[in-house]
């Protein structure tokens, strides 16, 4: 635990995340129209209120007329990045103007010391276990933004199989008892497409177990096994093949993922910039799950911090929200993702470095485990 605070020492907040589009398609806007879509953007999610040109020209610190600052407006407005609300005269930022201010104009505001050690204290000084610490993860960082929060459970890991037994059932049903890693055991059902014998498939767990070293993957073996068949120009072993089979039927990760939700109902104090019905279908996505895992394996597929504003996430449940996320890792290894969900008027300046920094506590604590 010693090595593990020692090294949270070193963590410090840079100003970088990986973009969810090409920046380089960005629309480019002069200086002038920046700084102005810069001020209302920081009013709106400041205030939550309609911006107007008045208000606008007094906080840019700029000697300009109204007509001037009007037209600013009016030429932000005709290029999709702020729009006017049926009930203002006011103007407030559309998705694609969040974009761009968070991908040109935000600048963040990494969690001062006294913030660092208060989230270090909740994750890394207890004793917890795996799955603790990941609902610990998800309830503090709900906790310090006030949104939703979710972390994905990394699914067992099938690299290094160091045993493999096969245990008939019924209806040419299979258990497949496995021993995986650091001596974890896991079990999977599988079907066969004929009846064996209790003597085949102790053979065919025998000739497996000759070759497994619980280090190399899984395909590695497979692909070797395959070679030196060639290689030895043999005939078609049936009992290699059986077994090849079976394995791979066993290491399928079919299995669906999980995540720990946290803080859901604080969304429900956005409600009044929301549409309650659509509320209600986010509330069933997170109950069905399978939209939300699927955002979350794409997140897991990247590095750094992942920021949907908005439709971006291509899931309709999600297009009054935005979802911020970091992959946390173990010795450089991504095993899952930690986020928040939130309105789009979110303070993003706090909260990305804030998911930042809690993904990668969660994963020295569970390096620590």
């Amino acid at each position: 635990m010693v090595v593990v605070v020692c090294e949270l020492t070193k963590l410090t907040y840079e100003n970088q995340y990986l973009m969810t589009i090409d920046k380089d398609a960005a629309p480019r806007l002069d200086k002038r129209s920046r700084h102005f879509l810069k001020i209302l953007i920081e009013s709106y999610l400041s205030e939550g209120q309609p911006v107007g040109s008045r208000a606008l020209s007094r906080d840019s610190d700029l000697s300009l007329s109204p007509a001037t600052v009007r037209n600013v407006m009016a030429d932000l407005e005709e290029r999709g990045f702020i729009r006017s609300p049926h009930t203002s005269s006011g103007r407030v930022p559309t998705i694609q103007g969040y974009r761009f201010f968070v991908d040109s104009l935000l600048a963040v505001k990494p969690p001062d010391e006294i913030e660092i050690n208060n989230l270090r204290d909740e994750l890394l000084l207890p004793d917890f276990g795996s799955k603790a610490l990941i609902e610990k993860a998800s309830f503090v960082l709900t906790g310090v933004t006030s949104l939703a929060s979710i972390v994905s459970i990394p699914k067992p890991d099938k690299s290094g199989l160091k045993h493999i037994e096969f245990i008939p059932l019924n209806q040419r049903r299979v258990l497949v008892v496995m021993v995986i890693g650091n001596d974890e055991v896991q079990n999977r059902i599988i079907h066969v497409d004929r009846e064996f014998t209790q003597s085949d498939f102790t053979e065919f767990a025998n000739y497996l177990n000759s070759r497994l070293d619980g280090q190399q993957e899984f395909p590695t073996i497979r692909d070797e096994i395959i070679q030196e068949m060639k290689a030895a120009r043999e005939h078609v072993n049936s009992v290699m093949i059986n077994a090849i089979r079976m394995a791979e039927q066993a290491m399928q990760d079919d299995t669906p993922g999980d995540y720990v939700l946290t803080g859901e109902t604080k969304l429900m104090d956005f409600a009044d910039a929301v549409n309650l019905d659509k509320l209600k279908h986010l509330f069933e996505a997170f109950h069905q799950k399978q939209e939300i895992l699927k955002l979350l394996d794409r997140c897991a597929e990247a590095d750094g911090i992942q920021i949907f504003i908005g439709n971006e996430s291509g899931y309709d449940v999600l297009e009054e929200w935005s979802v911020v996320t970091a992959p946390y890792s173990i010795d450089g290894n991504h095993v899952g993702v930690l986020g928040v969900i939130g309105p789009t008027r979110m303070a993003y300046d706090r909260v990305i470095p804030i998911v930042d920094i809690t993904a990668r506590l969660l994963g020295l604590a569970l390096k620590a485990d």
